[in-house]
């Protein structure tokens, strides 16, 4: 076993109680002491009655989040005299980032990078948290320049930490860097800036982009087609015709894990058709120990989740979270799904506001818990999102059945204490 994945079994955090939960998080103690070597991705299912849920295997927080949010809250408690700042949303979630900003916390720029706050403003004296998407070298030096002590409250995800020192250790290597990931995400900046370091790194979205950069790979595209169909994606001075030799897949840590291996198989096959089952080797690095083991939990019990028949599905989390977008679209494949990032965005039993991920916008839906005896409903969330939302949700949704059973005779049914 990892030893970061020995660190997440083992550590307990000190985050707020109010994120800690009385019913969801009791299940997942539960399941994680019947289940230490995480063999059984089934959801755990609670029956109120009229109306039955199944939570996912895993969800919610996992080790980097937990970390950051830690680290924050010491940050304010450490320094009361002082202004602190945060680089940008410490984690993906709305909740967790208003009652940051609720206790003085300032953001400097957007999850986009537009700036708030200028260079300039910052103080040697002040606070800078590092959030758990990490950073730019580039910025790093900003805010060193400045005074800044950087590594202080430097929340960055060990598995992000990770995939850049994979990356660095394939630059050494004279591999180019191949990044699985959305471009404008703070972490895919992030590692972008790393990899760029030590080597020549471009940027895929998905599998088709995967496949026109496969095209650049054999020749088959222009140099000048490449930079058209790359643009602001690729390092200084990549050169098409040199830095395709060597190449090397790693990932934004909250990409589809199995999007991330599709297209690292894909590649690898275009390596073995240019230079043979024998030599593929010598051009293609196996980078599959980059995946965050978090990640792979959460979307490997959303395909347990898969598995049931449900009338439909909700996902909690923040609506830019990345991580959270691709559980939503894993549950889309065969529920109605309903992504929300609180239960206040539950009207009533008739009439829910959501968002709509594909399109990036809010909308809303009459009609959305189906008239039955027995309404049965999917229930997970992001990485980045409080087991206690999930708990208000399910709440919430159980106020709407007067004759439902209650908690404490569905737990015990459980035998969860």
């Amino acid at each position: 076993m990892h030893r970061n994945k020995t660190l997440s079994a083992i550590k307990k955090f000190d985050i707020p109680e109010y994120y800690r939960s009385s019913i969801t998080g009791k299940i997942k103690e539960a399941r994680r002491v019947a289940d230490p070597r995480k063999k059984d991705f089934a959801p755990t299912e609670l029956d109120f009655g009229p109306v039955k849920f199944y939570i996912a295997r895993h969800f919610g927080f996992c080790y980097g989040v937990e970390n950051a949010i830690e680290i924050s809250y010491k940050a304010l408690e450490e320094n009361p005299d002082k202004r602190v700042f945060l680089l940008s949303q410490m984690i993906h979630n709305q909740e967790v980032n208003k009652d940051l900003q609720s206790r003085g916390i300032e953001f400097i720029m957007d999850t986009d990078g537009t700036q708030f706050i200028p260079w300039n403003e910052l103080k040697p004296e002040d606070i800078v948290i590092i959030p758990a998407f990490g950073t730019t070298l580039e910025i790093e030096e900003i805010l060193k320049e400045t005074g800044i002590e950087v590594q202080r409250y430097n929340t960055t995800c060990p598995f992000v930490e990770k995939v850049w020192k994979r990356s660095e250790k394939l630059g050494k290597e004279h591999h180019t860097i191949i990044i699985h990931g959305k471009h404008n995400h703070e972490e895919t900046r992030a590692t972008f800036s790393h990899s760029s370091q030590t080597a020549p790194s471009v940027i895929v979205k998905d599998m088709a982009e995967a496949k026109m950069l496969g095209e650049a790979i054999k020749g088959n595209i222009s140099k000048a087609e490449f930079f058209k169909l790359f643009e602001g994606k690729y390092s200084q001075g990549f050169d098409p015709d040199k830095h395709f030799d060597k190449l090397g897949v790693v990932n934004q840590t909250t990409m589809l894990a199995t999007e991330t291996q599709e297209i690292a198989d894909y590649i690898k096959q275009v390596i073995i058709e240019m230079h043979g089952e024998n030599s593929y080797k010598h051009h293609f690095a196996d980078t599959r120990d980059t995946l965050c083991y978090a990640t792979n939990d959460n979307q490997d019990a959303t395909y347990g989740l898969l598995e049931e028949d449900a009338d439909l599905a909700i996902v909690v989390g923040g609506y830019n979270s990345s991580n959270t977008s691709h559980i939503v679209e894993l549950c889309e494949r065969k529920f109605p799904t309903f992504f929300i990032n609180s239960e206040r965005e539950i009207i009533s039993n008739d009439e829910i506001h959501h968002y709509d991920y594909h399109n990036k916008k809010k909308v809303e839906t009459i009609g959305w818990l189906p008239a039955k005896p027995e309404v049965k409903i999917i229930l997970t969330s992001g990485a980045s999102c409080p087991d206690t939302l999930v708990d208000q949700v399910m709440l919430k949704i159980v106020s709407f059945f007067p004759g439902a059973r209650g908690l404490e005779g569905v737990m015990d049914a459980l035998q969860i204490r």
